[in-house]
């Protein structure tokens, strides 16, 4: 099999605007990064809808494990089978972060047959969107702190300051800091600290706004802090809306490329559902669902975390409703779910597949909770033997649910026809969903059944400052927004070194943090960290750039 690499340098891209053609995409509408990429401008939407039955995919997996799931490399080669059928098909994926793109995961474009391109401007810079969002975001930080050192006439209060700094970068020494050292000219001291940028609140807005109008009032509506009475204070008493405006301006329109095999997709908005809401911009699936019949989109890491926001968080606020859920997994996964070391997960082992066959029932059990039936698709890897896929497709159809083995990395599109065809079969007898808590229920209550129903919990603990923080939600009289828990990614509790499908266990909820310009309440859980920290031995160990300016070691 040839690397990533060698299989991008194989490929034979078209122009981006033969790709916007096929979706029906006007010029007019098009802002052009140079061959391969582009934006599409809002207004596209305003035309008149030549796919008004447009069905959305959701892709997502179960809890994600050191081995990889494969779920954006399953959701291209989803999307590429649909063009091998004949479909009109176009995919909205989430932006890749520098931070994990050079630290331990790597870039997040896809794999083998299965790639977006151009793998390395989009693992990278991109368009910019996530620079102007760390813009807009730090922008905000010093007009307050400015505020403050130029007279404070808002009466913040420094301790009381609830916006955080941002940059795109896995960097453990600034998670918390002392900002204002060095006299009385370098501004007032106290304390702060960074997030990543795909934590922002700004991100989450940029992803959730509907319009330029709605991204307005968006921003208008972010909570900075309080001041010595007790008083909130928004962004829009800063006076630097406009200025934020002007920074976010081609931030919102969805960017376009191409995968390998030239199916369209729109790429854009943060990832990260692990400590954000981590499904990409409303306004890229809008446009996927508005160009094509199909739109295939991804929500992780697991379903637990990415796919329970993006149903009570942006399926709610959009009216969104898909179609089909692809459960994606694999059998190193499970087989780590199942207790295997995993430094062996290469060796053949049907009883450790067996074990890890619970996290999967869980996840099954998620999605069932939606009103929606999974298709459970298998990404196989090139170690997988028969006997051990044989006994996950068993598993699955004797619960009564569709399995579709998956060989996509190392086939494209040809590869997942199967698990096209089980899609396909899956959305004739789709459901409305149904959310998993009603906004009008107390906040205590919509944690504790997030807690209780994705993730088996016990029950949940509140300590002291969470208990705190809920009064502030009660007097600022936002009660009825939705929840974005952020929780370890690794296993389905709050406790990272829990595998397969832990019992008997308590969710501890430390701090909840108001968005209420995104729209919903940040509850952070157990100890999880908004800022990443990089490996020993970090993805840009292995990054350079030859002298032909071609960049290698990106994956």
């Amino acid at each position: 099999m040839l690397t990533d690499t060698e299989i991008v340098k194989q490929a034979t891209t078209q122009p981006i605007t033969d790709i916007a053609d096929k979706l029906g995409i006007q010029d007019k509408y098009l802002m052009p990064y140079g061959r391969d990429i582009t934006k599409v401008n809002i207004d596209a939407l305003l035309e008149p809808n030549n796919r008004p039955n447009s069905q959305l995919i959701l892709v997502s997996a179960t809890t994600p494990t050191p081995a990889g799931e494969g779920k954006t490399t399953t959701t291209i080669g989803l999307g590429q089978a649909f063009s091998k059928l004949g479909d009109s098909v176009c995919l909205a994926l989430r932006e890749p972060s520098l931070g994990p793109c050079l630290g331990m995961k790597g870039g997040a474009t896809g794999g083998g047959y299965s790639q977006v391109l151009p793998v390395d401007r989009i693992n990278l810079h991109f368009t910019g969107d996530f620079h102007a969002i760390t813009a807009a975001n730090n922008l905000i930080s010093a007009a307050v702190d400015n505020h403050i050192f130029h007279g404070n006439a808002l009466n913040i209060d420094p301790r009381q300051i609830v916006w955080r700094r941002v940059m795109d970068m896995n960097d453990r020494s600034l998670r918390q800091i002392v900002l204002g050292l060095g006299g009385k000219m370098q501004g007032i001291p106290r304390e702060g600290g960074f997030d990543i940028t795909a934590a922002s609140e700004v991100m989450a807005i940029v992803c959730l706004a509907r319009s330029f109008n709605d991204l307005q009032r968006r921003l208008n509506n972010t909570l900075i802090g309080y001041s010595y009475s007790g008083e909130a204070i928004f962004v829009r008493s800063l006076g630097i809306t406009g200025a934020l405006l002007a920074l976010l301006r081609d931030a919102l329109h969805p960017n376009l490329v191409q995968t390998l095999e030239g199916t369209p997709a729109f790429i854009h908005g943060g990832p990260f559902a692990n400590i954000a809401h981590g499904c990409n911009s409303i306004l890229a699936t809008q446009m996927a669902m508005h160009h094509a019949e199909w739109a295939i989109t991804e929500a992780g890491f697991g379903f637990d975390l990415g796919a329970e926001k993006f149903f009570d968080i942006k399926c709610r606020m959009a009216q969104l409703d898909p179609a089909a859920v692809v459960l994606v997994t694999t059998v190193r996964a499970l087989k780590m779910h199942g207790g295997m070391d995993k430094n062996q997960l290469t060796t053949v082992n049907t009883e450790f597949v067996r074990k890890g066959l619970e996290n999967l029932d869980k996840h099954i059990e998620n999605v069932t909770t939606f009103n929606k039936v999974p298709v459970v698709a298998l990404n196989r890897f090139h170690d997988d033997s028969d006997a051990e896929i044989a006994i996950i497709r068993q598993h699955v159809e004797q619960k009564g649910f569709l399995f579709a083995q998956s060989d996509h990395f190392t086939q494209g599109g040809a590869g997942a026809i199967e698990l096209a065809e089980k899609v396909k079969l899956a959305a004739q007898d789709s459901k409305p969903f149904k959310p998993l808590y009603q906004l009008e229920e107390s906040v205590v209550d919509k944690i504790r059944t997030v807690c209780k129903a994705m993730y088996g919990a016990k029950d949940v603990a509140f300590t002291k400052e969470a208990e705190k923080d809920l009064h502030h939600v009660e007097a600022l009289k936002l009660t009825q927004l939705p929840i974005c828990i952020a929780k370890a990614p690794s296993s389905l509790s709050d406790d990272p070194l829990l595998h397969g499908r832990p019992k008997d266990f308590q969710v501890t909820v430390r701090n909840i943090q108001v968005n209420a310009g995104a729209g919903f309440l940040v509850v952070l859980t157990g100890n999880i960290m908004r800022m990443p920290g990089l490996p020993k031995d970090p993805a840009a160990n292995k990054i350079e750039l030859l002298e032909n300016g071609e960049i290698i070691g990106i994956s």
